[in-house]
């Protein structure tokens, strides 16, 4: 009997060491699978966000954009597709060429008052959203970077000020000291280099001159915008269209609303709508495969512009625009 005491004795430490051991495994583990991030206190279920291959600012945000006038962009093509926006009277393009591979840009508009205002460009090849938002915290100016994350398909950033994760199509920080905190949508047009430059003569365009070595002339992602496959799981899917299928995702007070690109090619534009108690004016351009919402006093609402499982998986009770036959 003294002998197996003696031997739980000796044994015991070498338990505490490898159970030590292996619980030091799985917290390495879990922080390199999750980037460094804790997200123990996450909004939504960690276990439905992936890694999506690179590490922490693996993609590289654009930190000091360089601009140049639309008569220098040469490496823009017609149907060149660009994120664009207007503010203070300053009209930007960001190529999508450039954005697939770095997904954000962090950047400045002056304002009346000599001051400037911080924005974020941000863009997820993988779910084809392009989203503005005000980099505003707290009433501080911060910057943002690519977390390497990934929530159903969908592109986490995180602020250097707090590192808090933040959904895209959320609009929303998912973990971390802002968690639960919203970001301030701005009106941002996904559309044409031709369509953009046409109604801005003077607008200025990101270039090529980003300070990283890469081919802006092709995708990495090859015609995964046209493929029926996703390259990471979704909590759910809605087969009603193709899921690469473009659409306009509207929310306002809480309630939200999908107006697919086939519908919308099928109907007059501009076209008239009421939603959620608002006039709203929808106005399409099916050549140039771009829209945007006007109110009732004509002025741009904040949507997002991207593909359809992206839009119907993070609100799968979205009013679905169809034409009335």
């Amino acid at each position: 009997m003294k002998k197996i005491k003696i031997r739980s004795l000796i044994l015991y430490p070498v338990y505490l060491i490898i159970i030590s051991l292996v619980l030091k495994d799985q917290i390495a583990s879990a922080f390199f699978k999750n980037n460094g991030f804790d997200l123990s206190d996450a909004l939504i279920n960690s276990s439905e966000i992936h890694h999506g291959g690179p590490a922490k600012d693996g993609i590289p945000a654009i930190d000091a954009p360089v601009f140049i006038t639309a008569k220098q962009a040469d490496f823009l093509s017609d149907d060149s597709r660009v994120l664009a926006l207007e503010i203070n009277g300053i009209a930007k393009a960001y190529p999508v060429n450039i954005l697939n591979y770095h997904e954000i840009v962090n950047d400045t508009f002056a304002n009346t008052l000599h001051k400037t205002k911080a924005v974020v460009i941000t863009y997820c090849p993988l779910c084809g959203s392009g989203v503005a938002y005000s980099a505003s915290l707290n009433g501080h100016n911060t910057s943002f970077g690519v977390s390497g994350l990934l929530y159903n398909s969908d592109v986490l950033l995180y602020d250097r000020e707090s590192n808090s994760l933040w959904s895209q199509l959320l609009s929303k920080a998912i973990s971390g000291p802002m968690k639960g905190y919203e970001l301030e949508m701005l009106p941002l047009n996904h559309t044409t280099w031709k369509a953009w430059k046409n109604e801005h003569h003077d607008t200025l365009v990101l270039s090529e001159k980003t300070g990283y070595q890469r081919n802006y002339s092709q995708t990495p992602y090859g015609d995964y915008d046209k493929s029926k496959s996703l390259y990471f799981p979704v909590s759910q899917l809605n087969s009603d269209y193709h899921p690469k299928e473009y659409v306009l995702g509207l929310k306002i007070s809480g309630k939200t609303k999908a107006y697919p690109f086939a519908e919308l090619a099928k109907v007059e534009s501009p076209y008239k709508d009421i939603f959620s108690g608002k006039e709203l004016t929808i106005i399409f351009d099916a050549k140039n495969r771009t829209g945007k919402i006007l109110d009732k006093n004509n002025n741009e609402i904040p949507i997002v512009t991207s593909f359809w499982f992206a839009w119907m998986t993070f609100y799968p009770d979205s009013v679905i625009f169809k034409k009335v036959e």
